[in-house]
C-alpha cells in the first residue's frame, strides 16, 4: 500500500511539474510573441520621413540602388527549396568553431590599428585609440523571434558586457543578421556611444528606446565627426526590410577615418562600380572589411562572390583584406567553408594580403598573422 501511495505522489508531482513547465513555456511564448512586433522595428514618419524623401536614393516611396538590381533572379530548372532540404552541400562545421578571447585592448595613445572579429559581420575597429563596433548581433538567432530563424553556429567569443568602452556603433542596414533588437537594448544600457545608421534606420532604434541624441542618421556621402574620427556613409548595392515592406530604409557601406589610418566596411553588397569611386575619393585604406559569404547565383547583384570581393578590395585601393559575413549564420546554400576557401585561392593568385582570424582573435593590421587554414580541420 505504501508503494502505491508513493507512486501516486510521484505521478501527482510529475503532473504538477509538467503543468508548471507547460505554464512556463506558455509564458515564454507570450513574451516572445510580444517582442516580435517590436523587433520588426519602426516606420518612417514626421521629420524622418521628410528627410528620407529628399534623398537622391529615395523615389516613389522606397530607397533604390544606383543601378537596377533584383533580389532574386529566375533560374529555370532549379528548385531552391529542394536544394535547401536535400542538397549535398555541407552547410555546418563538423566540430566547434575555435574561439579566442581578445588580448588586452590597445593603449589609448597608440597609432596602432587593430581589428577584432566576433563572428558574422560583428567586428570591432580599434583605430588611433578609439573603438568602433560594426553591426553587433549577439542573439542566438538572427530573426524577430527567438524560436525560429537562422541559429548561430558558434557562441560570441565575449559577452556584450565584456566589450571595452565604445566611441561609435555603426549599422550597415536593417536586416536581422546586422541589426538585432536585443543587442541594441543591451548596448543602450552598457555603453554610451552613439549609433550611426543609414537614413530611416533610426525609426527602429526609436521604437527600441534609443534616445534621439544617440541616433545619427546619414545618407550616402554624408559624414559625422565622433571622438576625433570622421565616419562617412558610402554607397552599397543591397536592399532592406524587416517585415513584408522592402526598402523603406537605406543601406550603406562605411568609411572610418582617423588622422592617419583608414578602414572600409562593405556592409552587405553586390559588386558594383561604386567601389572604384569610393576608393578614388576616400582611399587608400589600411584594411577593408569585406563581405564574402551568403552568396548564390540566384541573388548575384546583392551579395558578392569571394572573387568579386577581391575585385572590390582592389578597386578600393585596400591594403589588408579582412573577410567578414561568414562562419556564424547559415544564410545560403554553399558549403560552410566555401567562401573562405575561394577567397584564399583568389587572394594568393592576385597577391592580396589576407588575414583570416578565428572569432575573437585581435589582428594587428600592420602585422597580421599568416593564414593557417584553421577552418579546414572542422569543414
Amino acid at each position: 500500500m505504501a508503494r502505491v501511495q508513493s507512486t501516486d505522489v510521484k505521478r501527482s508531482l510529475g503532473r504538477r511539474m509538467r503543468g508548471a513547465a507547460g505554464l512556463a513555456a506558455l509564458v515564454g511564448l507570450a513574451w516572445v510573441a510580444r517582442d516580435v512586433p517590436a523587433a520588426l522595428g519602426g516606420r518612417l514618419s514626421g521629420a524622418r520621413a521628410e528627410r528620407a524623401a529628399r534623398s537622391p536614393q529615395f523615389r516613389e516611396g522606397t530607397f533604390h540602388n544606383q543601378a537596377g538590381t533584383r533580389t532574386m533572379v529566375a533560374d529555370p530548372g532549379r528548385n531552391l527549396l529542394r536544394e535547401l532540404i536535400f542538397g549535398k552541400q555541407k552547410r555546418h562545421p563538423s566540430a566547434p568553431v575555435p574561439l579566442l578571447r581578445p588580448s588586452a585592448p590597445q593603449a589609448a595613445d597608440t597609432d596602432e590599428l587593430n581589428i577584432v572579429w566576433y563572428g558574422h559581420a560583428s567586428t570591432l575597429i580599434e583605430i588611433e585609440g578609439r573603438r568602433v563596433l560594426l553591426d553587433p548581433v549577439w542573439s542566438e538567432r538572427c530573426s524577430p523571434s527567438g524560436l525560429v530563424g537562422p541559429r548561430r553556429l558558434h557562441e560570441p567569443p565575449v559577452r556584450l558586457d565584456e566589450l571595452p568602452p565604445l566611441d561609435a556603433i555603426l549599422i550597415s542596414h536593417d536586416h536581422y543578421d546586422h541589426l538585432d533588437m536585443a543587442t541594441v537594448r543591451e548596448l543602450l544600457v552598457g555603453q554610451s556611444a552613439p549609433f550611426l545608421v543609414p537614413l530611416g534606420v533610426g525609426a527602429h532604434l526609436d521604437r527600441w528606446g534609443v534616445p534621439a541624441e544617440r541616433i545619427i542618421e546619414l545618407d550616402w556621402s554624408e559624414s559625422h565627426q565622433v571622438a576625433g574620427l570622421e565616419i562617412t556613409a558610402t554607397a552599397a548595392q543591397h536592399f532592406s526590410g524587416r517585415g513584408l515592406r522592402r526598402d523603406g530604409t537605406l543601406w550603406s557601406s562605411w568609411v572610418v577615418a582617423g588622422a592617419r589610418r583608414k578602414v572600409f566596411y562593405t556592409g552587405d553588397s553586390g559588386y558594383f562600380d561604386g567601389y572604384a569611386a569610393i576608393g578614388a575619393e576616400h582611399g587608400p585604406f589600411d584594411v577593408t572589411l569585406m563581405q564574402i559569404g551568403a552568396y548564390d547565383r540566384a541573388w548575384p547583384t546583392i551579395h558578392m562572390f569571394p572573387e568579386e570581393a577581391v575585385d572590390a578590395h582592389l578597386d578600393l585601393r585596400g591594403g589588408l583584406f579582412f573577410p567578414v559575413h561568414w562562419a556564424t549564420f547559415n544564410l545560403a546554400l554553399h558549403d560552410w567553408s566555401e567562401p573562405v576557401n575561394r577567397l584564399w585561392a583568389e587572394a594568393k593568385a592576385r597577391d592580396v594580403r589576407l588575414a583570416v582570424p578565428r572569432p575573437g582573435e585581435r589582428v594587428v593590421v600592420d602585422e597580421p598573422p599568416a593564414v593557417d587554414g584553421w577552418w579546414q580541420a572542422i569543414a
